[in-house]
């Protein structure tokens, strides 16, 4: 009997141990989502010196989030940002478009080639470069960074693929999509 009752105080103490091992999700994150509905094109022109080449921006947003006539973001879901794209011309053009590296981030790799756009960056509390933001009933809940990546830019098509840092620590991918025009931040 006294063998039987251990067996089982072993057994549960292991699966008490098992549990309290496993990490668990952060309660913010839901699961990016896989498409995106609604995208703004932000037009900056040659706003940077030392850099020959225009910035465009997008804006885009997920089903459920969207920007009221005072541009606040309205409902829940994610809005992804990339602020500095450097193009050419003054427009986003068609093509494949990827990151600059984070270890060898220098003006040199600017005057290489357009069609490149800076990583995701915390300067001091801000979000800069690629990140993506979830906004809950109007509230921003939670940013999230993206490392590094890259889109390609046809017609009417974005395709994303991502990288960052998950809450172990480890890099996930993050492939997404935008399917629409390109709306002109100016007109909005």
């Amino acid at each position: 009997m006294k063998s039987h009752i251990t067996h089982h105080i072993v057994y549960l103490a292991v699966a008490l141990l098992a549990i309290a091992c496993t990490p668990s999700q952060p309660s913010y994150y839901r699961g990016f989502p896989k498409t995106y509905n609604l995208a703004y094109e932000q037009l900056y022109g040659h706003c940077y010196d030392s850099i020959p080449y225009a910035v465009v921006g997008l804006d885009i947003y997920s089903e459920g989030l969207e920007l009221d006539s005072a541009h606040r973001m309205k409902g829940t879901g994610y809005n992804l940002c990339i602020t500095d794209i450097f193009v050419p011309d003054s427009l986003l053009e068609e093509g494949r478009y990827t990151s600059i590296p984070l270890d060898s981030l220098s003006i040199f790799d600017f005057q290489q080639s357009s069609f490149r756009f800076l990583p995701g960056r915390d300067y001091e509390g801000t979000p800069h470069g690629i990140y993506l933001l979830y906004v809950e009933q109007n509230k921003l809940q939670s940013i999230q960074l993206l490392d590094s990546g890259s889109f390609v830019y046809r017609n009417d098509s974005l395709l994303f693929t991502f990288y960052y840092r998950n809450a172990y620590g480890g890099k996930a991918t993050y492939n997404c999509s935008f399917t629409g025009t390109l709306i002109p931040w100016a007109k909005q």
